[in-house]
């Protein structure tokens, strides 16, 4: 069982920055892919960027060149950093942790959200 601990987010201005942390309970997180998700109310969750347990990245095209998603095994910790944020960067932004399954990544555990919110 993992639990993952998001922190971070908050209110900033349009052009501003803020930067994520998810911590994770357990000793396996390094061999977890790490993934951050963003969901607007009424809305389905949408993928931001994730980390791949054997080192790599990938992100959404909405935030590339933008953010920045990084990891710490010997923290059991990940990050996002956010840069030149947008107001449609509004959301609540969850952390994920999973494996590859099939060629994709399926996620067994969420954290319980962070919510940003950028002003114009």
């Amino acid at each position: 069982q993992v639990q993952l601990v998001e922190s971070g987010g908050g209110l900033v201005q349009a052009g501003g920055s803020l930067r994520l942390s998810c911590a994770a309970s357990g000793r396996t997180f390094s061999t977890y892919v790490m993934a951050w998700f963003r969901q607007d109310p009424g809305k389905e969750r949408h993928f931001v960027a994730l980390s791949w347990s054997a080192g790599g990245t990938y992100y959404a095209d909405s935030v590339k060149g933008r953010f920045t998603i990084s990891r710490d095994n010997a923290k059991n910790t990940v990050y996002l950093e956010m840069n030149s944020l947008k107001p449609e960067d509004t959301a609540v932004y969850y952390c994920a942790a999973g494996r590859l399954r099939l060629g994709s990544p399926q996620y067994d555990y969420w954290g319980q959200g962070t919510q940003v919110t950028v002003s114009s």
